[in-house]
This record gives structure tokens, C-alpha cells and sequence, in this order.
């Protein structure tokens, strides 16, 4: 191996700790907003209600609980005791499919759509904590960077 070589893999090993070090901050002011909001919602609850959001946008029915496990990459039975969890809290509800009674599809409450603005306003003040020393131009760098790297051609 090269000096040069070198120096790039370790340079590229640097800002993969950075991002790791970024993600947990990230994770951690997340986290700790979620629960001065009152809401009683996990991370992995506010996830799937952000899921579920991002469907109803895009899709004229809602989804199955199968959909939703797909799009979060877990197994249907984590969705079921999130969807638990939600429908307790007034968030979501559990609707037959008038095309096939044995699939379950699940809506957003309006509960649900008042807890989103909040994790929202949530997200955006914690966002607006993490990138508080950047410029406006350096936030557009960043927006932009991250935007090539979890925008990749040919994924999802």
C-alpha cells in the first residue's frame, strides 16, 4: 500500500466515525426531545408513524402491516408490537380491507397527526441544535452532501 493510499483510508475511516459520532448525537437529542414532548411514543414508534405518513403521501389506501414492515426493514411481528403500542396511544387504528376482510391496513389517527407535528417541530429543533455552529452556506453544503450520499442512484 501507498502513503497516499494510506492517508485516503484513513482519512475515510475518520469520517465514518464522524458520522457514527453524528448519527448518536443525532439519536440522543432525538431521544431526549421525544420524551419532553409528553408523547409517551418510542423512537421506533415515531419511526413508524413518520412510515406510515410518508405512505399515506404517496398511496391512495393505507398500508398493510406487511407494507410497513417492508419499508422499515423488520420483521412483521416488531410492527405489530409497535401498531400496539400506537393504537393504544390513539395514534393509529387497525381497518379491514373493504377489497379483503383478512388484510389489516392502519391509519393515522388524528392523534396520530398531532403527534407528528410535535416529533416534527422535535426533529427541527433538534436538527437546528446539531447545526447551530454552520454558516447558512455550509448548511447548504451539508444539505447537499448528504442528500449524494443517502440519495444514492439505484437504491431502495
Amino acid at each position: 500500500m501507498t502513503q497516499g493510499t494510506d492517508q485516503a483510508t484513513d482519512r475515510d475511516g475518520l469520517l465514518a466515525e464522524q458520522l457514527l459520532r453524528l448519527t448518536r448525537r443525532m439519536h440522543r437529542v432525538n431521544k431526549r426531545l421525544l420524551e419532553e414532548s409528553g408523547l409517551g411514543i418510542t423512537p421506533a414508534q415515531s419511526r413508524l408513524l413518520r412510515v406510515l405518513s410518508h405512505h399515506l403521501a404517496h398511496h391512495d389506501e393505507p398500508p398493510r402491516m406487511a407494507d410497513l414492515a417492508a419499508r422499515m426493514e423488520v420483521v412483521p411481528r416488531a410492527i405489530t408490537t409497535l401498531v400496539d403500542g400506537l393504537e393504544a396511544g390513539g395514534c393509529v387504528r387497525r381497518a379491514p380491507d373493504p377489497a379483503n376482510r383478512r388484510v389489516i391496513r392502519i391509519e393515522l389517527t388524528e392523534t396520530g397527526r398531532e403527534a407528528l407535528r410535535t416529533l416534527r417541530d422535535a426533529r427541527r429543533s433538534a436538527a437546528q441544535d446539531i447545526l447551530a455552529p454552520l454558516t447558512a452556506e455550509q448548511r447548504e453544503v451539508f444539505g447537499s452532501l448528504l442528500s449524494a450520499l443517502v440519495d444514492e442512484p439505484g437504491r431502495h
